[in-house]
């Protein structure tokens, strides 16, 4: 009863590893069957083709942005705790300064500091020639150190959000020292369209217009910055000469609040993009217009005023518009970037290579002809020493690569080249725990032992060695795994697949095998 209860777990095992196996052989996916996973195995990089990047973060940046988001909540919570602060602004990039004109109001500032802003370090303050209390604030080193630690964990983020909605299919994108992330995209087609939608910071900013300064002037006041004004095309098709338009420093708002961005278009069938705020952006949003009104704001995208429009009246209901001489692609990447959310601090591509078709199928041919080489060089040596428990092995060897394949593509696992590397040193590994098991076999045998003790006694005792020698070698996968970078990683994917699948079919499929033939034939039928 026990041998027939293996046989059913084996068969079954063998049915499911089939049916998700089957997509990757040649025609299969071409013919319509609906009980099949539409899933296949992903080629790698190095096996398909497509780009690696090495992307620079600059974390300071990050830092910088937190400030002046910390300055505009210190400034917003002061007017509902009726304490009036003026003027907060980033100076030197790493200290907050603001005022605060009435002096009395000093002892609820420094609860309000204590209670609501632990993250800052307010160092005491000067007093001006009106009166007026200066105060300098810094982040502590710890807040300073998870700043950056956040920053490059949501450039993760956003750059896989990003590439997921691009469209490409099992990008590899990971952390690396130094502020870096590594980025692998197989099978990419655009890849120039790729590198800018992964280096586009996306900084969406909202400035008031300073109209009463000249942006022309070499040196702008204190608490002004002069930025390029984007300008459609003029009717002939011709570039505008390039305008400038001077901004309040200050940032009313940032992308951190826009909740959702769609591309869309006018009735002259211009492309913009629609703005959805968060609560958060919208309350702002709404305060900021209702304070403004008469004035222009001008909508900042990396560095560039893309429109300045008049503030007619307060807009509540959380939305916003873009609008510039944006192409239909260049709006939908935009709205991409916006979408997946604006990188925290400014990317640098330090290192870029392109992995062509034509070599990553020189290296699945490379790779086949060692799966095979090797393949046949065991078949040989098992027939030949072992005779028909050597065709056994050979057998048990088939099933263990149809899990292989099964399981790669059940758990959408990315084959790379040091992957078929793993398969290769896999065959070995599952042919080496049937060597272990027919000596121990062969021992038993010589000590006189009947067939049936003699596979029983051989399957358990050497399946003790087999499983402390595999055991270890999957501890080793999981820390190339975790510590590896993609090609690595492959290389663990598939050994510890392979590991399992030969343990499988080695102590349990096999002995189905070898107890069934021992019961049957007896001892002249059993060849080892």
């Amino acid at each position: 009863m026990a041998v027939r209860w293996r046989f059913g777990i084996s068969l079954l095992v063998f049915v499911v590893c089939s049916i998700y196996a089957l997509p990757n052989a040649p025609g299969i996916s071409d013919i319509p069957a609906g009980f099949l996973p539409s899933g296949k195995i992903a080629l790698g990089l190095d096996l398909k083709g497509g780009i690696h990047l090495t992307i620079g973060v600059e974390t300071d940046k990050a830092v910088t942005n937190s400030l002046v988001i910390a300055g505009q909540d210190l400034r917003r919570m002061g007017q509902e705790e009726k304490i009036v602060i003026l003027r907060p602004r980033v100076v030197r990039g790493d200290s907050l300064e603001f005022m605060l004109p009435r002096t009395d109001d000093e002892q609820k500032l420094r609860y309000m500091l204590s209670e609501y802003f632990p993250q800052l370090v307010v160092g005491d303050p000067q007093r001006g020639e009106a009166g007026q209390l200066r105060y300098v604030a810094r982040f502590t080193p710890d807040e300073v150190t998870r700043l950056e630690t956040m920053a490059l964990d949501q450039v993760l983020r956003t750059i896989r959000n990003r590439i997921d909605q691009f469209g490409v299919a099992e990008p590899d994108i990971r952390k690396d020292a130094g502020n870096h992330i590594q980025v692998q995209l197989p099978g990419i087609s655009d890849p120039r369209r790729a590198v800018e939608l992964l280096k586009q910071t996306a900084q969406l900013e909202f400035h008031l217009v300073r109209d009463d300064v000249d942006p022309n002037k070499p040196v702008p006041p204190t608490g002004v910055i002069i930025l390029p004004l984007l300008e459609k095309p003029t009717v002939s098709g011709r570039e505008n000469a390039e305008k400038r338009i001077a901004l309040e420093k200050d940032i009313m708002l940032t992308g951190e609040d826009v909740a959702d961005a769609r591309p869309s278009f006018d009735k002259m069938n211009q492309a913009y993009i629609m703005l959805n705020f968060n609560s958060r952006g919208g309350r702002v949003f709404e305060q900021i217009t209702d304070e403004n009104v008469g004035k222009r704001m001008a909508i900042v995208l990396d560095g560039k005023v893309c429109s300045a429009p008049i503030i007619r009246e307060r807009i509540g209901g959380g939305r916003a518009s873009i609008s510039g001489s944006f192409t239909t692609a260049e709006a939908q990447d935009l709205a991409i970037v916006l979408r997946a959310g604006s990188l925290p601090a400014p990317v640098t591509v330090l290192e870029e290579r392109s992995v062509g078709p034509s070599l990553g199928q020189e290296s699945i041919d490379s790779g086949v002809r060692a799966i095979l080489v090797g393949a046949v060089g065991v078949v040989l040596f098992m027939a030949i020493y072992y005779g028909l428990s050597g065709v056994i092995a050979v057998v048990m060897l088939c099933f263990t690569m149809l899990m292989i394949v099964a399981g790669l593509t059940a758990f959408g696992a990315t084959l790379t080249l040091p992957g078929i590397a793993g398969i290769v040193l896999t065959i070995g590994m599952a042919v080496d725990a049937n060597v272990l098991i027919y000596e121990r076999i062969r021992e038993e045998l010589r000590l006189g032992l009947t067939p049936f003790a003699a596979v029983k006694a051989g399957f358990e005792r050497a399946v003790i060695s087999i499983t402390d020698s595999n055991i270890t070698t999957i501890i080793a996968a999981i820390i190339l795994y975790q510590f590896g970078t993609g090609p690595i990683r492959g290389f663990a994917v598939t050994l510890s697949l392979g590991i399992v699948a030969s343990m499988f079919t080695a102590t349990f499929v096999s002995r189905t095998i070898f107890e069934e033939w021992a019961r049957r034939c007896g001892v002249r039928g059993l060849s080892i």
